[in-house]
């Protein structure tokens, strides 16, 4: 039976070190898991975090440290308001982006905020990963990254990383349709089996799971409320009348 996905929200968030319109490779392959996105009705949205003025730190309005201006709280209002985030990177020198890096921190900024039932404010949200390169290190980022969200409070399914990865060395990168004056087509990437499965599973993946916890209404609030927790009203494991 097929599964009706309509009502979830999606963002993408780039984290490519280049601002529009340059050409984004990673975006290249981020559109694949969008397009499957899109055709299950399923509302997304893409940030490039480079077009906007989002300086480091770990507060959640940088203004209110002494920078002239932050996008970051804007941003934020569209990230939580999705039931899932999706994290775009190159790979440089083995490791994410440095705008990854500080996609995280700030969103570490926000993750004492608690939602409704007094648990950290991510919790119910479902996260995962795309990544590209031309040198080894997709499982590397993505160990980074999916540890990351899921310490902050998102969830991650099983297998919600997907990534290309080139010949080591110079060479053409994912969506590229010319390399030294060699036409390629299809674009670079494009026909990896073995890509395109994993963004595939890796959408699906992070689909089923949003579905279920917000069908659930996210997770039961029993054990894991920071309100109760500092409120004095939290259970007591050792007292029967808290089972």
């Amino acid at each position: 039976m097929k599964n009706n996905f309509s009502g979830l929200k999606a963002v993408y968030v780039n984290c490519t070190l280049k601002k529009s319109p340059a050409k984004s490779h990673t975006r290249d392959l981020m559109d694949v898991s969008v397009k499957i996105m899109e055709s299950e009705r399923v509302e997304v949205e893409i940030i490039r975090l480079a077009d906007f003025e989002v300086p480091v730190g770990v507060q959640p309005d940088m203004t209110k440290e002494g920078e002239s201006q932050d996008d970051w709280p804007k941003l934020y209002k569209k990230i939580i308001a999705a039931d899932i985030l999706i994290i775009g990177t190159p790979i440089w020198l083995g490791e994410r982006s440095s705008v990854a890096s500080k996609l995280i921190e700030r969103l570490y900024a926000m993750s004492a905020y608690q939602n409704d039932k007094g648990q950290y404010v991510y919790y119910g949200k479902v996260g995962g990963c795309i990544i590209t390169g031309n040198e080894d290190g997709v499982k590397h980022c993505a160990m980074g990254m999916l540890y990351a969200l899921q310490h902050l409070g998102y969830s991650i399914p099983p297998q919600a990383d997907a990534g290309w990865i080139g010949e080591v060395g110079p060479g053409p990168s994912y969506g590229d349709t010319e390399w030294n004056g060699e036409k390629k087509n299809p674009p670079v990437g494009y026909d990896s089996e073995f890509t395109n499965r994993n963004t595939t599973f890796t959408t699906y993946n992070l689909l089923h799971l949003a579905k279920i916890l917000k069908e659930a209404g996210g997770y039961p609030s029993y054990g894991n409320s920071r309100t109760a927790w500092d409120d004095g009203t939290r259970w007591n494991f050792e007292n029967p009348e808290y089972r």
